[in-house]
Order: structure tokens, then C-alpha cells, then sequence
């Protein structure tokens, strides 16, 4: 056998499910004018946010439009979701002003293609299905965060002034509102006033109504009107840059690393929430997780060589793109060609835009993101969620999402765990219905003083071995201890140890522990600690209760407590019951 051949096959074996199939194609077939209608709609709703999302990110309108352009057309034709929509969203625009402040566009290019490479990495390894175990309040406490630093990113160009110098949105919003009270701006702010209300107050009434698009377009005709001082976007070249390597230095890769892996995460985690809201809204239409991961890692590859930022999937504009009607991917790609016409056509009337109106588009689409009824069920369901979903929020704001991301997980995972631990108990259970054979009154009080079992139930694991031995370890002076483990759930290492423990800690004090019902996938854990070898050597692990008692009753015979069945009973005086400490 050829090892580079068997290589060579395997790689292909795993790449292929990534690639489009000819049934993506034949689905585009199917209804292509309600697909070319829809993609037409999502486009005339995604013109403004890809503006606006590229201003916010620092590298201008252009770049928004490249990347709506490249990144949409790529996801769409790559990606696991038919109907997913792909391009600049808020929630990447936040990871990339730091790097546009710090970097310049080279840093931006650079984080792409890393984001691009870990996104693609993540899909060979089939990493696409762990994203669902993402918990909902760390997804709605992400979203809520997100939604705060978009609105307060906006504050500047609302209200006309500079951006103020620093990273921190809350302390630049403030000191953009300090500005506008010293010297106020009223046009840009009536403007982007006027955009945010015509946008919300519409869609309530209208919602099949692309209010964003005439809001900005009514913005501008009146700035261009009544020559209102508000500043425009700028010149827009006509067309899409040529493709560029311009690359940082080699040596600032390792200080991009991690953001380029909060970007692959941001991606991931965002395309892969939208295509299961997607999957929602449908019948019949299921994402593959991996293949999303694969498409939207080509986006982040090539966004960037065309003066793009890095992009992920639009739960808005998916939503659009679902409500119009789209049934393939020729929707996306649709929504993709109109973004490229009006580059091409439609720059100097795009240039016109104020700024200040897309500023509004913008504030108004991150009031859209808060649920507040997903928010107020969330903190109602148990104090824990409440707890994960502000802590996560709270972080995303005051510090960046990756941060935000894992302190939710690790408090959630905490809470969870504490959750379990309580589920595990140690019950004294009665022997006496259980008790094979006659037995007189005498000899039912002897191993009733003697014997006692325990049944334990839920997960003996790391957070509730502590309280597992703590309680085991209080065991009345018996001469036998009986633990039930049929409906112990798991055991891992730690709770094998504590086992061990209790055993030998019981053990030495003349205590006689037997074991019914260990389950054989448990039995590893037990074994590798050396807990089953302690028990096996009395021969004191038994299948079932019943045989256990039945070596309890024989342990207690040999050691002469209880009579020999070819003997009369004798009365033995039980011994006396204390507590240890």
C-alpha cells in the first residue's frame, strides 16, 4: 500500500461532502424567478447595512460593498445553508475597529485569511455540530451586547462630531455626546433620528416595505436639496479593487492570532445560529454545520484580498431572504450581482449617502436585535440563565466578545455542573422486604442492626464526589455497608477515587463494603484507580442487591454474628449504634 496514496484518498474523501453538489444546481432550476425576486429584495435591504457596517468598521463604505459582493456570491455557493445570506454584520464590525485602530487594512487582510484558514480547519475536522451545544442564554446575552456596542458605535456619526481616540465604545460614545453638547449638530442628529423612527415605526406597519432603503434615500435627497451640512460617505471608486497582497509583516502574525480566532469563532458561531434559525422558518430544509463552516472559511479567504472585511451570515437579511420566498442558493447569489451592479453603475450616487443616515440604519437595526420577549422568558426560566445571559452581555460590552464567549461558558458550564452535583443522592434504603430466605423476628432485628445499604442515584463525578464521601463517610458503627449503583448515571475518575476512599476509610474500621448492579460501562473508571481490584478481593462486587445481601448475610455468619443455619438462633446482643464524626 502507498501511504501517500492512502492519504491523498482520505483527504479527498473528506473534502468532497464540503463541495457543491450537482443537487445545489438543480435546485437553483426549480423556481428561479421567485429566487431572482427575493435575492433582488434582500439586496435592496442589505445596500444600506453593508454602507453602514463598513463605515463602522473603520475601513470605509467600499470595503462594507466588497465584502457583500465577494463574501455573499463565495458563502452562498459554498456554504451548507440554501437559503443563508453572507456579508458584514455588527457583530464582526466590533472585533474589527481595535484591529483597524491598531493595524491599519494590511492587519484587517491579515486577520481575514487567518479567520478564513481556522474556519476551514474547524470543517475537515467536523467541528460544525459542537456549536449546538452553545447554551441559548450565552447566545442572547451575546446578541444583547452586541446589539448595545453597534448602537453606541453609531453615537459619533449621529450626532455629526468626530470620533473621539480610544477602544472603548462606552467611553467614546460619552465623549462624543460631551462634543455634541458643546458645539451641537442638529442636522446629523434630525437625520439619523429621522431614519431609526422611519425604519421602526414602518416595518410595524408595513413590514414587506424595504423602509431602510427609502429612509436613506429620502435622507439623502433632502441633504442634496437643501444643502443640509451633513457629511457624505465620500467617493466610492466604481468597481471592485483588484485583488491585493498587501500583507503585515510576518512578524505581527503571532499578535493576530488571537483576534483572528475570535473572528473564526464569531463566524462560526453566528453562521451557524442564523442557519439554524433558518432551518426554523422552512420546512423540510436542513443546513449541514460543516459545510457552513467550509463556505464561510472561503468567504474570510477572499473578502479580503478585495479591500473586504471578514464576513459571516446575516440573520436579518437570511430572514428576508426566507420571508420573499427564496427556495436555493440562487437567492444569495442574486442578493450578491445587484450589491456588484450597483458598484459598478450606482458609486457617485452612493457616495452622496450622509453619514449620518446610515448611522440610523444602523442604530435602528441594533434596537431590532434585542428580543425582548426571548430576553424576559430567558430571565424568568431559572436564576441561572439570568445569571449567564447579563454576565455575558455585561462582558460584551465592557470587554470584547471572545472574553464575553468564554466567561458565559465557563459560568454556565459551572452552573450546570452544580446543577447535576445536586442530583446525585445517597439514600439509606430498607432491607427487610428485600431479605431472601425466613428469618425470625430476632435474626430480622440482628441484620437490621448489622446491615445497611444505600442506593445512589444521578452522577458520581468530580462535583458531587466531595459530598458523596462526606455522607458515606458518616456511616453508623455496621458491620456491612451495601451500595446500590444500578442507577448511578456516570462515574469519572474523580468519583472513582472517592469510592476508593470511602472503601478503605470504612474498611478500616472493621466496615465490610459489597457493591451491587456497577454498570460495565462504568467499571473502566473503577478499575483504572484500582477501586474494583478492592472490592473483587473479598468478593464483595455482586451483579444484583439480592446476591449482595446474601453475601452479607454469609460475611456475618463467618464472623459468627449471626447463627448457622444448622444451629438454633441465639440471641446476640446488638451492638450499639453511635455516629462518628
Amino acid at each position: 500500500m502507498n501511504p501517500l496514496s492512502d492519504a491523498l484518498t482520505a483527504a479527498r474523501h473528506r473534502v468532497r461532502p464540503l463541495l457543491p453538489a450537482r443537487a445545489d444546481f438543480a435546485a437553483m432550476a426549480r423556481a428561479p424567478r421567485r429566487d431572482l425576486l427575493a435575492g433582488l429584495t434582500v439586496a435592496v435591504v442589505a445596500l444600506p447595512l453593508a454602507l453602514g457596517f463598513g463605515v463602522s468598521s473603520g475601513l470605509g463604505a467600499e470595503a462594507g460593498l466588497a465584502t457583500a459582493v465577494v463574501a455573499g456570491a463565495l458563502a452562498a455557493l459554498f456554504g451548507g445553508s440554501n437559503l443563508q445570506v453572507s456579508g458584514p454584520t455588527g457583530a464582526m464590525t466590533v472585533v474589527l475597529v481595535p484591529i483597524v485602530a491598531r493595524y491599519g487594512p494590511g492587519g484587517v487582510l491579515t486577520v481575514g485569511l487567518m479567520a478564513g484558514l481556522v474556519l476551514i480547519a474547524l470543517a475537515l475536522a467536523r467541528a460544525g455540530r459542537a456549536m449546538r451545544y452553545i447554551p441559548a442564554p450565552v447566545v442572547e446575552g451575546f446578541t444583547l451586547g452586541i446589539a448595545c456596542v453597534i448602537f453606541l458605535q453609531q453615537v459619533p456619526n449621529a450626532l455629526g462630531v468626530p470620533e473621539p481616540e480610544g477602544e472603548r465604545v462606552l467611553a467614546v460614545a460619552w465623549r462624543a455626546v460631551e462634543a455634541f453638547a458643546g458645539t451641537p449638530h442638529w442636522t446629523a442628529a434630525a437625520l439619523a433620528a429621522g431614519v431609526a423612527c422611519a425604519m421602526l415605526l414602518g416595518a410595524r406597519r408595513w413590514p414587506t416595505v424595504p423602509f431602510s432603503v427609502v429612509a436613506v434615500a429620502a435622507a439623502t435627497a433632502a441633504a442634496q436639496v437643501f444643502h443640509l451640512d451633513a457629511a457624505p460617505i465620500g467617493d466610492l471608486p466604481a468597481g471592485l479593487p483588484a485583488p491585493s497582497l498587501d500583507f503585515l509583516d510576518p512578524s505581527a502574525l503571532g499578535s493576530l492570532l488571537a483576534p483572528a480566532l475570535a473572528v473564526a469563532a464569531l463566524a462560526a458561531l453566528e453562521s451557524l445560529l442564523s442557519a439554524t434559525v433558518a432551518d426554523g422558518m422552512t420546512v423540510g430544509q436542513r443546513h449541514d454545520p460543516d459545510r457552513e463552516l467550509f463556505g464561510q472559511g472561503i468567504a474570510n479567504l477572499a473578502a479580503p484580498l478585495f479591500g473586504g472585511v471578514p464576513a459571516t451570515a446575516a440573520i436579518a437579511r437570511t430572514a428576508v431572504n426566507v420571508r420573499t420566498g427564496a427556495s436555493s442558493r440562487l437567492a444569495a447569489l442574486t442578493h450578491a450581482a445587484v450589491l456588484a451592479v450597483i458598484v459598478f453603475a450606482a458609486a457617485p450616487l452612493v457616495s452622496m449617502i450622509p453619514l449620518a443616515a446610515l448611522a440610523g440604519v444602523l442604530l435602528a437595526t441594533a434596537i431590532r436585535m434585542v428580543e425582548v420577549g426571548s430576553l424576559r422568558a430567558m430571565a424568568k426560566a431559572t436564576r441561572s440563565d439570568a445569571v449567564v445571559l447579563v454576565l455575558t452581555a455585561v462582558a460584551t460590552l465592557v470587554l470584547d466578545l471572545v472574553y464575553a464567549v468564554i466567561i458565559g461558558l465557563v459560568v454556565a458550564g459551572g452552573l450546570a455542573l452544580r446543577a447535576v452535583a445536586r442530583q446525585a443522592r445517597l439514600d439509606e434504603v430498607d432491607l427487610r422486604a428485600e431479605l431472601p430466605g425466613e428469618h425470625g423476628e430476632e435474626e430480622h432485628a440482628l441484620l437490621a442492626e448489622h446491615i445497611v445499604a444505600y442506593r445512589v442515584d444521578g452522577p458520581l463525578f468530580f462535583a458531587a464526589a466531595h459530598r458523596f464521601l462526606l455522607e458515606l463517610s458518616e456511616v453508623a458503627d455496621v458491620r456491612v455497608v451495601i451500595l446500590r449503583m444500578s442507577r448511578v448515571t456516570t462515574v469519572d475518575a474523580t468519583g472513582a477515587l472517592v469510592l476508593k476512599d470511602a472503601v478503605e476509610r470504612l474498611n478500616r474500621r472493621g466496615i465490610v463494603v459489597m457493591t451491587s448492579g456497577i454498570r460495565p460501562d462504568q467499571r473502566r473508571a473503577l478499575a483504572s484507580v484500582g477501586a474494583l481490584d478492592l472490592l473483587r478481593t473479598g468478593g464483595r462486587d455482586y451483579p444484583t442487591t439480592p446476591e449482595a445481601i446474601a453475601g452479607a448475610r454469609a460475611h456475618l455468619r463467618g464472623t459468627g454474628i449471626l447463627p448457622s443455619p444448622s444451629r438454633a438462633p441465639a440471641r446476640v446482643e446488638p451492638p450499639r449504634r453511635t455516629r462518628t464524626p
